[in-house]
């Protein structure tokens, strides 16, 4: 997930557009990177270590992280999370798909351009986030068109609260009502104004720990916040051809039993739950899975597999109330990722659109 030597300009500057990075930071850093080549060896870790400054400013800028509170709409619309709570009650009644399709809405916005909502914008062009079809269920698109219509219906609120901030809520509650932690969600995003098919760069169901750690590290996320946040697989379901892969006897990782399981499954259907235990609960049972090496994908299972972070997932399995509150701050961190201010975004009138 890095950029390649051979990249073009377009391909270098899409890349560093993930990361929040204009064209003028990638020439600065590709300067500085070239300025300690062939010099004393021990420049090149602070050549390293500026780079990665640079990122951690961009991805979690403090400007943008200063705006962001609870109580950001308490004065022009007090009602809001109120408004938010029934209509995604509403949503889950119609569908049990809505939870985890809007938990996992909110991780690719965030993870993709920054938490903007730029996920939800459909480009007459087709080249946006979605064009490629990201496992993003309608239901969670719906969730939170549903949610923006009800808060807009009230006039105080109308056309005040940004699609982002509609969306962070919405995935608090889609967690806590779904049996999750009750976490304070931080307000006060502006929405993007584009959405690119190639910004999209998110981690591959078979990746091991390092790639994982990898990924996470540029959204600012440690070790335990990517296992933290893994934790919300307990939610929700994966198409076959994800993890089709491991069974048949080819992944030894796997309990034989779940191995049978699966294959009978995907005989019959084209989808598997993450947690086959409580599929629509979420609670700490992933992490049980993946001890009895029940783990649905490959990157589920290589949090037990590898001993480097076997510890926490065996400590979430003991502990919910302790995987609760870890998950509350690692989705507290993800949502201030690359957000946007008003110099830089707008409030949407239409999620799907800019204005």
């Amino acid at each position: 997930m890095l950029p390649h030597v051979d990249d073009n300009l377009d391909s270098l500057n899409a890349f560093f557009y993930t990361l929040g990075l204009s064209q003028i930071d990638m020439i600065a850093l590709s300067v500085l990177t070239k300025a300690v080549q062939g010099v004393d060896p021990s420049m090149h870790s602070m050549a390293k270590l500026a780079a990665a400054v640079v990122v951690q400013v961009a991805v979690i800028s403090p400007f943008a992280a200063a705006q962001l509170r609870a109580d950001y709409y308490a004065g022009v619309c007090p009602s809001l999370e109120a408004i938010v709570r029934s209509s995604v009650k509403q949503s889950m009644v119609k569908s049990p798909i809505s939870a985890p399709a809007t938990l996992r809405l909110f991780f690719h916005d965030c993870a993709a351009t920054g938490c903007d909502a730029s996920v939800m914008i459909i480009s007459s062009t087709g080249d946006d986030e979605n064009a490629n079809d990201y496992t993003l269920k309608l239901e969670g698109f719906q969730t939170i068109l549903d949610a923006k219509a009800a808060v807009d219906s009230d006039p105080q609120c109308r056309y005040k609260v940004s699609c982002a901030d509609i969306i962070a809520l919405a995935t608090r509650e889609s967690v806590s009502q779904s049996g999750g932690p009750n976490y304070t969600v931080e307000l006060g995003r502006y929405d993007g104004r584009k959405s690119m098919d190639r910004s999209v760069r998110l981690p591959h169901p078979g990746d091991n720990l390092d790639n994982l750690n990898a990924f996470f590290s540029t959204l600012g996320l440690s070790q335990t916040d990517m296992i933290a946040l893994s934790g919300g697989h307990t939610l929700g379901a994966a198409d076959c051809g994800f993890f089709k892969y491991r069974i048949g006897g080819n992944d030894q990782s796997m309990n034989p039993s779940f191995d049978a399981q699966l294959q009978g499954t995907c005989a019959k259907q084209n989808f598997a739950f993450l947690d086959d235990v409580t599929p629509i609960g979420f609670d700490n049972f992933y992490y049980r899975n993946l001890q009895n090496g029940r783990g649905l994908l490959g990157s589920d299972q290589v949090l037990y597999t590898d001993e480097r972070s076997r510890g926490t997932v065996d400590f979430y399995a003991a502990n919910q109330g302790t995987f609760f509150s870890d998950f509350a701050v690692a989705m507290t961190k993800l949502g201030r990722v690359r957000v946007k201010t008003a110099a830089d975004g707008e409030i949407r009138r239409d999620c799907r659109y800019p204005n």
